[in-house]
């Protein structure tokens, strides 16, 4: 199958799609909270997405790496919207991640060295993979009725290490209309480069749910 029948194929399935989503969230660096729009200016700014570790993430082994989800706009917001009301329900002082991220094609991502995550048993995983692809494993457990362990729903991809991009790669999204005239805004302070005019488009997360 060539290139265009591929897309073809994506194109008249709505459970597909031929792109991969990093979301992101607030977070405090140096003793100081940042916003989810803050965070994702720095991304911008740096061209860079730095790997999670097994302390800042759920990354097994000692290779740090990028995270994705490769599901459909639709579904990604429905998993933040999930996110969101599961914080509220177990007043949780932090969310997972929000509407705030990077869209690469899989394309991109795949030449970059991502691949889909492993979807298996963690102890069982690390019995038939060598130490230095444990990143790729994610825990999967359907055996104990009180703990289900299951994550597929972000049908995860992950990119050994850090990523270094550019603009011209990256499809912006928002998770709201008040973050994206803070977003706008932001651009438009930062005068080292013309971020708006060097990506490929912004995405508005609450149009595609509601």
């Amino acid at each position: 199958m060539d290139r265009k029948n591929w897309r073809k194929r994506i194109s008249r399935r709505s459970d597909f799609t031929s792109g991969v989503i990093h979301l992101t969230r607030s977070n405090i660096i140096n003793g100081q909270r940042y916003s989810a729009i803050d965070i994702l200016m720095k991304i911008l700014i740096e061209r860079k997405l730095m790997g999670s570790t097994t302390r800042t993430g759920y990354i097994n082994g000692n290779v740090h790496s990028v995270c994705f989800q490769d599901i459909p706009l639709y579904s990604v917001a429905e998993n933040i919207y999930y996110e969101q009301k599961l914080k509220n329900d177990n007043n949780r002082d932090n969310y997972r991640y929000t509407g705030c991220g990077l869209r690469f094609s899989k394309e991109y991502i795949f030449k970059r060295g991502g691949r889909p995550v492993i979807y298996d048993i963690k102890e069982d995983a690390k019995k038939y993979l060598n130490d230095e692809d444990y990143w790729r494993i994610v825990n999967f457990d359907l055996t104990n009725e009180n703990n289900f362990i299951d994550w597929t729903h972000e049908r995860e991809w992950r990119l050994a290490g850090d990523l270094d991009f550019e603009l011209s790669e990256v499809e912006v999204l928002i998770h709201d209309n008040k973050s994206y005239k803070k977003f706008i805004k932001k651009c438009r302070e930062y005068k080292e480069v013309d971020i708006l005019l060097e990506i490929k488009s912004i995405i508005t997360m609450p149009s595609i749910l509601f």
